[in-house]
């Protein structure tokens, strides 16, 4: 599995998968807007809201530091919740509105992404990325965020080997999944041997046995963005390690979280 790709792969990577949200939210009426999905009873409408106002950060910190230390300064004025700020900001608007609003911001950072100097590191929560990690933490947002979307109206989804991206932040993170928790991440880490959409086999870390991930790169995927639990995958979790990981993977900033109980995330059932 190759460990680098170009910056501009990585930034269409990203534009694909909005590109993709973006042809089933143009479809729904203002009540499809309105259905509540099942991450934090979040509605369809406050997901895209999410989405657009984190891209619109990505459009401040190309502008600069400054720009977008301003934009976190207003932010943390409204007390920390996200959520609440984005419906702040874009008040009642129709969900058709929205629509616009965030695929209009989509082209706009995928513009910027291509313009900015490829080695600048650009300021966020956390450590700085450069426009090529960038562009792959917005395609993993995106695409995860999307998922309580596919979910909820029960829309087929297809997949393509650009999760590939998604795959290695997911690997990249293990460290980070434990040291967020003040967990010592144990040794050796697991080898995973993953599926591609494709069909291409996806080998990251030593090979061994004792302490292996196998299955699909898109379940892996969907654990490490914490959009299913890994109960409800197909995933064959060999060794502690590997189960502990899964258990708590996270491959995105923020505080510890959660992955979703058992059976609770997953196309809507009944």
């Amino acid at each position: 599995m190759p460990e680098t790709h170009s910056a501009k792969a990585q930034i269409d990577a990203f534009a694909a998968d909005a590109a993709q949200l973006d042809e089933l939210v143009a479809t729904f009426a203002e009540a499809d807007w309105q259905q509540v999905t099942g991450f934090r009873d979040w509605r369809v409408w406050d997901v895209i809201g999410h989405l657009h106002f984190t891209d619109r950060m990505g459009l401040a910190t190309i502008a600069g530091p400054e720009p977008f230390k301003a934009l976190l300064k207003d932010m943390a004025s409204s007390g920390g919740d996200m959520a609440a700020y984005v419906r702040s900001q874009l008040g009642d608007i129709t969900g058709a509105e929205l629509h616009k609003l965030w695929r209009s911001g989509v082209d706009e950072l995928v513009a910027g992404l291509h313009a900015a100097d490829p080695d600048v590191r650009l300021t966020w929560p956390g450590p700085g990325m450069k426009p090529r990690m960038f562009a792959t933490a917005r395609q993993m947002e995106t695409w995860a965020h999307g998922t309580e979307i596919f979910d909820l109206v029960d829309a087929p989804r297809s997949y393509d080997d650009r999760i590939e991206n998604i795959v290695t932040i997911g690997a990249r993170t293990y460290g980070w999944s434990f040291a967020n928790r003040k967990l010592d991440a144990p040794e050796p880490v697991p080898h995973l041997r993953l599926t591609a959409p494709s069909g291409a086999l996806w080998t990251i870390n030593d090979v061994r046995t004792d302490e292996c991930i196998e299955g699909s790169a898109v379940a892996f995927c969907q654990v490490v963005t914490q959009v299913r639990n890994v109960a409800d995958t197909a995933l064959a979790v060999t060794g502690p390690n590997a189960q502990q990981w899964m258990a708590i993977a996270q491959c995105f900033a923020g505080p510890p979280a959660d992955p979703p109980a058992p059976g609770t995330r997953g196309p809507k059932r009944g």
